[in-house]
């Protein structure tokens, strides 16, 4: 976490105003703008925990301010401690602390182990830019408040700088598979898995139903129990950084964009970014029509990396597509999801390949989401996730182009794109 102070902008910004509203030290609304409103907020905070009162955010400011980010505290049981004790005196239910908790023995409490002491909001936050760096906040919130929630890392990306990770839910034998963030300047999509997965793991948890008042309704333990749904929620983690700002101006990856960048003029930077960090496409990637997808790209000019729609120097080159690649022959994959911006358009087919029941399935969650289901342009037609897993699986695979307008999309947009897609998410690991 850098440091902060008054006069900066940015989503470390957005990141501080988010921990600070949580711990009641209101720092306004959420802009990212560290003004008037944060530094008294952050202030009055310093003071609350005996830190140095500076106004300066640092690593000590930040070290009390994260279990805001990841929505739990730990406790060392003390001499005398009941979980019904400690529940009451902290206003945390006892279900609550038993669910984070799930080797713990009420009746065999052992002075000095640490419980984990779950707070009451949400972790993930739909009014915040989803930074990598917040994500992986959220990933640790997560497991850690959800211990049934499995994560993992399938690789570093291209730069070596930050983990493609995965999380799994579920114990049943139907496999399937759900993407976001393959393009950088689509970063929206990650918090939409985000989101799902804690509002899946909280509905599981507490025994609830899972997309309420949508026709796809169903019993969070039915769904836990019938598949097992794996998440890789961004993908392309330095991209999407280099959008966000996350990656920092005149840092070195920055510049390796930049200097990308400055070769297409017309193509705003760093908004305009769906490549990798070094400029590769990790969408036209993929070993289904590569060499027809290079053909169609190096005739619209990019025939070297570029901030998007090259196709780098051969299929699964990239850090990213090898990572997504390996993922899927390692697994029983029965459908994927891959999820992009914009156009409300749902695509379901490669070429002449059909799979089974992949069109009715399709049409299924288009009257779900009310977005269209249609035919991928021939001209962006190839080498995507979707193609290679239709090619060589001969399954259901589906890119869903969330939300309208320019990526990438406002956050604004965030809670009807939610609205629009969590039926899919919970029907699309039921119909196969």
């Amino acid at each position: 976490m850098i440091i902060l102070r008054q006069g900066q902008r940015g989503p470390q910004v957005e990141m501080l105003q988010l921990a600070l509203n949580r711990t009641g030290y209101n720092a306004g609304p959420i802009d990212g703008v560290f003004g008037p409103n944060t530094l008294n907020a952050v202030l009055r905070f310093q003071s609350s925990r005996s830190l140095t009162q500076d106004g300066i955010v640092g690593p000590a400011t930040w070290n009390a301010l994260r279990p805001y980010l990841v929505g739990y505290i730990t406790y060392r049981i003390r001499a005398g401690d009941t979980l019904f004790r400690i529940s009451t005196s902290r206003n945390i239910p006892l279900q609550t602390i038993l669910i984070a908790n799930p080797n713990v023995s009420p009746a065999n409490l052992i002075v000095g182990s640490e419980l984990i002491l779950p707070f009451s909001f949400d972790i993930v936050a739909e009014n915040v830019t989803l930074t990598y760096e917040l994500m992986e906040l959220y990933i640790e919130g997560i497991v850690t408040r959800y211990p049934f929630v499995r994560s993992g890392i399938l690789s570093t990306s291209s730069s070596g700088t930050r983990n493609i990770y995965n999380l799994v839910i579920g114990t049943g034998s139907n496999q399937v598979m759900y993407n976001a963030t393959h393009h950088a300047n689509e970063w929206i999509t990650s918090l939409l898995l985000m989101k799902f997965i804690e509002q899946y793991a909280k509905a599981y948890a507490y025994g609830y139903n899972i997309a309420v008042g949508t026709p796809a309704e169903t019993p969070a333990d039915l769904l836990y129990d019938y598949a097992t749904i794996h998440f890789v929620p961004m993908v392309n983690p330095d991209g999407a950084d280099l959008v966000t700002g996350g990656i920092l101006p005149n840092t070195e990856l920055y510049n390796i964009a930049r200097s990308i960048s400055q070769n297409y003029p017309d193509i705003p930077f760093p908004s305009g970014w769906k490549a990798n960090i070094y400029g590769v496409d990790p969408t036209l990637q993929y070993p289904a029509g590569w060499t027809e997808a290079r053909r169609i790209k190096f005739a619209q000019g990019f025939t070297s990396p570029a901030p998007r729609d090259f196709v780098g120097y051969g299929p699964l080159t990239i850090n990213e597509s090898i990572a997504m690649a390996n993922y899927t022959r390692a697994n029983d994959f029965r459908l994927t999801l891959s999820y992009h911006t914009q156009g409300r358009v749902i695509y379901w087919k490669y070429l002449d390949y059909n799979p089974p029941n992949s069109e009715q399935i399709g049409r299924l969650f288009a009257n779900l989401s009310g977005y269209a289901l249609e035919i991928t342009p021939y001209e962006s037609g190839h080498a995507g996730y979707k193609d290679w897993f239709i090619q060589d699986f001969n399954r259901p695979s589906y890119t869903i182009e969330a939300g309208l307008g320019t990526s990438p999309l406002p956050l604004s947009q965030f809670p009807t794109i939610y609205n629009e897609n969590r039926g899919i998410l919970v029907m699309a690991a039921l119909v196969t």
